[in-house]
């Protein structure tokens, strides 16, 4: 059964648009998996971290047949093509591909928590989200668009759009 996805895709060192786009064509291709939409992609001042370059964000939509964990470490491979090393929360990377929604699924458990704990916080997330899913709701937590509008003070800029 195809279980509807939600992936965050994230970068700030190297080329991030560059790395982004290619990481969007990269989840086009995931075996198992039909490729919906990609959101705008948009550059956002880090969150935590805060001495180090913008990001560039996005979001994309698709459809797996893969369980939760499979789906998770073909992201994982994605990342690694794309050099990224994990270090230091909220460090600057390549890529950062972020599982936020499996179907319904909730859980949490050491690998994986879904929905992403901190999704309906983060304006980087939920604008790209709201341009490709409005009414979607998180999950024990709302309505995509009314979260949105609770990060009204984070800044987030939509870049033009580009020949993806």
């Amino acid at each position: 059964m195809d279980v509807r996805c939600f992936i965050a895709l994230g970068a700030n060192l190297g080329d991030p648009v560059a790395a982004v786009e290619s990481a969007i064509a990269a989840l086009r291709e995931l075996p198992q998996t039909k490729f919906v939409v990609a959101s705008s992609l948009y550059r956002t001042a880090p969150v935590g971290l805060l001495h180090q370059p913008d990001f560039i964000n996005a979001v994309v939509e698709v459809f797996t047949v893969l369980p939760a964990p499979t789906f998770l470490d073909q992201l994982f491979a994605i990342e690694a093509r794309f050099g990224r090393l994990r270090s230091v929360k909220n460090a600057p990377r390549t890529l950062d591909l972020d599982l936020l929604l499996y179907g319904d699924v909730q859980c949490d458990d050491a690998r994986l928590t879904l929905p992403h704990p901190r999704l309906h916080q983060r304006a980087f997330v939920l604008a790209p989200l709201a341009e490709i899913a409005p009414g979607l709701v998180i999950p024990g937590r709302g309505r995509v668009i009314e979260l949105l509008a609770g990060c009204a003070g984070q800044p987030i800029q939509r870049l033009a759009s580009t020949n993806r």
